[in-house]
């Protein structure tokens, strides 16, 4: 995170979690994954590769060039809450990169991506594309920051009912801080539409555990209150507050058969690729 170009932090996560995968079971296939899914049951058997199975243990079918190309939109949430750090960066510097991240992954698999940024309503879109110079459009469109105080990731959910008409993956970067009832109408909108979701929530360590050592002046980045908050005395109800509404997210996407991850400011970007691959494997694209 000490780097500044966010295509410099990609490469380094995606070659240190491809050397990763060399040392794991899946050793021989890391390059091939454009190739490959992950057998499930129902899966026809005549395609299962047995040398494969032979090097790693487990079962994969062999996908078809046809079959292969995935095309994926990355929705990131650049709101005014999205400033909010702790650790040394912010929660939109470290989801930009992990939107960076992600897409190199994706370009390295020959699978389509696109960008949507929001805050309160849509600041860019671009369409999922696989072709030379996509990838340093997605990197600029990045740098475009929000101007709004406010959060609106239910109308950019409307507005990627619009724009994003074919099937495949939508992945969703947002703190998630904002009334779920309204968000969960938008995202079974998407899921009718047949599209796959991969929700990341980010938040820093300390909005999970109010870690903070002395009573300190709180400021709400999208309203501008303040509040003077002693952390000994009001630490347990708010924990209760932000687990109970994670869990409620949590359960939505259950529901809605989306595949949800918490994702810290302080935690390492592999595990976001690492369930990206397993989304992607177990996913009808």
């Amino acid at each position: 995170m000490q780097m500044k170009a966010y295509d410099l932090r990609a490469k380094i996560v995606v070659q240190s979690f491809l050397q990763g995968l060399h040392r794991s079971p899946y050793h021989g296939i890391s390059s091939q994954f454009s190739e490959y899914k992950v057998y499930v049951e129902g899966d026809d058997l005549r395609h299962l590769d047995w040398k494969l199975f032979a090097r790693s243990d487990r079962y994969y079918i062999r996908k078809y060039e046809g079959e292969t190309n995935m095309q994926c939109h990355i929705l990131l949430d650049l709101s005014r809450s999205m400033d909010f750090s702790h650790v040394g960066w912010s929660k939109a510097e470290y989801a930009s990169t992990l939107a960076a991240t992600l897409a190199y992954f994706l370009y390295g698999q020959r699978d389509a991506f696109g960008l949507l940024t929001f805050d309160n309503e849509m600041i860019e879109f671009l369409p999922a594309r696989l072709k030379k110079g996509h990838f340093n459009h997605f990197l600029a469109a990045l740098e475009h920051k929000s101007t709004s105080k406010d959060s609106g990731i239910t109308k950019a959910l409307k507005e990627s009912l619009k724009a994003i008409k074919k099937r495949g993956l939508q992945i969703i970067i947002s703190d998630m801080l904002m009334d779920l009832d309204d968000l969960e109408e938008q995202l079974s909108y998407i899921r009718a539409q047949g599209q796959e979701i991969l929700l990341f929530q980010v938040l820093d360590p300390v909005e999970l555990d109010l870690n903070v050592d002395e009573a300190s002046l709180f400021e709400d980045l999208e309203t501008g209150k303040k509040i003077f908050v002693n952390p000994e005395l009001v630490k347990k109800e708010y924990q209760e507050k932000i687990n109970a509404h994670n869990d409620k997210l949590k359960t939505i996407c259950e529901s809605h058969g989306i595949a949800y991850q918490l994702m810290l400011t302080d935690q390492p970007l592999n595990e976001a690729l690492a369930e990206l691959l397993r989304v992607r494997g177990k996913g009808k694209f």
